[in-house]
């Protein structure tokens, strides 16, 4: 069996802007942090992205043999992250606008969000902590910021001071982005006029008279900055220098960059060694958006029931076409692109049933361990899936090749292609394999349908005979009269 070679893993560092490789802080252990969602609303299909891309992430370093340590958060405290003035934080809009209580609003939504993970098959992290759950972290680490000389009170508000930050530390390190550029997008907000410096953002914030959740502080009552809980949440759990901080690209400015500055400002150093950004989901071509018609939800697309697709798709088959692109790289979502994924999953799944079936030679006509090798290759190259996918396509063109008789397999090649094609479909892609668990649990009401279809073609009714197989069609189901009986898959 080739060995995972952990010593090969390369990743693209957004920090130093290229691929680097990958050594832990500590030997054999790695500490991941992924920004989370917000619960003022469900997740779409673009939060969704970032959490599997994180989740491909997760799973292929455990499949090395790493044990990982993966926090990610949960934000349950209201803050303010629109640049129109508005003082009122997203949870809290939301709450008035549902007419529920903060509190129901983040457990009403945090339901779904759990119930999401599962349908799409997300492994659960390590410890999904709470801003709420962590003011006195937060409340802390901006005590230090102040003590170090960073950060300034006004008016019971705490401000992170850049321009001081900027002589000793280079503030858009990460973003790429200028501080004279800021200046010029830089809008007129409500208690500008506290800060010292256009760049200075919030390390906490005063309530006012529409906050519906506040706390207690050194500096008054408020509620926390934006960007305070992540590094609180963080450190706490991974230290104060952890091995990989993700989220999604939109992340990467300001929320990110303000994280490594609170840090810097903090403990005088950056909190990872790498940073890791999913980039965007697009639909049809376009940003998806409410306003342009594109918008929709996770599980409305499981359920058939938004209108931008005419039929259903299975978690599996969202999974698999969203590993068809770089994590890094924009993704297009489509139904044709949807139905080739559907079409390609089937044929890999049917791969795997024929390798099961086949008979071992004595001599292997080609060379397994290289076939296996382009798996691990693919994915210490900064985890690309779509490199792997073809690499498993090709396998399984192999195997067809097997099945009619144009290439002979070992018992023991078989034995290890097998192991590793269902260790890099079902562990790392994490993509349930249809024909095993899932048609199982099927097979049942599948006899039934059948026997019902059946009846009607004893009885020459022709027309619930189609329908029968027509309606199944739909549902992915393929159903084939042969002479004597009728199969389907």
């Amino acid at each position: 069996m080739p060995q995972k070679d952990i010593q090969s893993l390369k990743i693209y560092n957004t920090l130093s802007g290229s691929k680097e490789p990958f050594s832990p802080i500590h030997e054999d252990y790695i500490g991941m942090y992924v920004c989370g969602p917000t619960l003022y609303s469900e997740p779409h299909m673009g939060n969704m992205r970032t959490f599997i891309n994180f989740d491909l992430v997760y799973r292929y370093l455990l499949h090395l043999g790493f044990k990982v340590k993966y926090v990610r958060n949960i934000t349950d405290a209201g803050h303010v992250t629109n640049s129109a003035g508005q003082q009122e934080d997203s949870i809290g809009k939301a709450a008035r606008l549902e007419q529920l209580q903060p509190l129901e609003i983040v457990y009403k939504y945090n339901v779904r969000f759990q119930n999401l993970q599962q349908i799409y098959n997300l492994l659960p992290p390590t410890i999904e902590p709470t801003a709420t759950g962590h003011i006195q972290e937060q409340i802390e680490i901006i005590e230090k910021i102040m003590a170090n000389g960073y950060a300034y009170e006004v008016n019971g508000s705490v401000y992170f001071d850049v321009k001081t930050y900027m002589k000793s530390h280079d503030y858009g390190a990460l973003s790429g982005r200028k501080v004279g550029e800021l200046e010029n997008e830089t809008r007129e907000l409500n208690s500008q006029g506290e800060k010292r410096f256009f760049a200075d953002f919030a390390l906490w914030k005063k309530a006012n008279e529409k906050d519906m959740q506040i706390w207690r502080s050194p500096w008054g009552d408020g509620n926390p900055g934006w960007h305070i809980e992540c590094t609180a949440m963080s450190t706490k759990y991974l230290g104060d220098t952890f091995d990989i901080h993700g989220g999604g690209l939109d992340l990467k400015f300001p929320h990110h960059e303000d994280e490594i500055a609170q840090s810097c400002g903090s403990t005088g150093h950056a909190p990872a060694k790498f940073w890791m950004h999913a980039n965007m989901l697009n639909v049809n071509g376009k940003k998806m958006s409410k306003s342009l018609g594109n918008f929709f939800l996770p599980q409305e697309i499981v359920e058939g029931t938004t209108s931008l697709f005419d039929k259903a798709y299975t978690p599996n088959v969202l999974r698999f076409f969203m590993m068809q692109s770089h994590y890094r790289s924009t993704l297009d979502l489509t139904q044709e692109a949807l139905n080739a994924s559907e079409k390609g999953l089937a044929r890999l799944t049917e791969a795997i049933k024929t390798l099961e079936k086949i008979s071992a030679s004595n001599e292997s006509s080609f060379d397994v361990e290289s076939s296996v090798r382009e798996f691990y290759d693919a994915m210490n190259d900064d985890f690309n899936a779509p490199i792997l996918i073809a690499s498993l396509f090709d396998a399984s063109k192999k195997i067809n090749s097997i099945r009619d008789g144009k290439e002979t397999i070992t018992a023991k090649d078989k034995e290890l292609l097998l192991s590793e094609m269902k260790g890099f479909i079902l562990d790392v892609l994490g993509i349930t394999l249809e024909g095993t668990q899932n048609d199982n649990r099927l097979q049942p009401v599948m006899d039934l349908v059948l026997e019902l279809r059946q009846q009607a073609r004893s009885n020459k009714d022709w027309g619930t005979s189609d329908l029968i197989r027509d309606g199944l069609k739909n549902a992915g189901i393929i159903v084939k009269d042969g002479k004597d009986s009728t199969s389907w898959k």
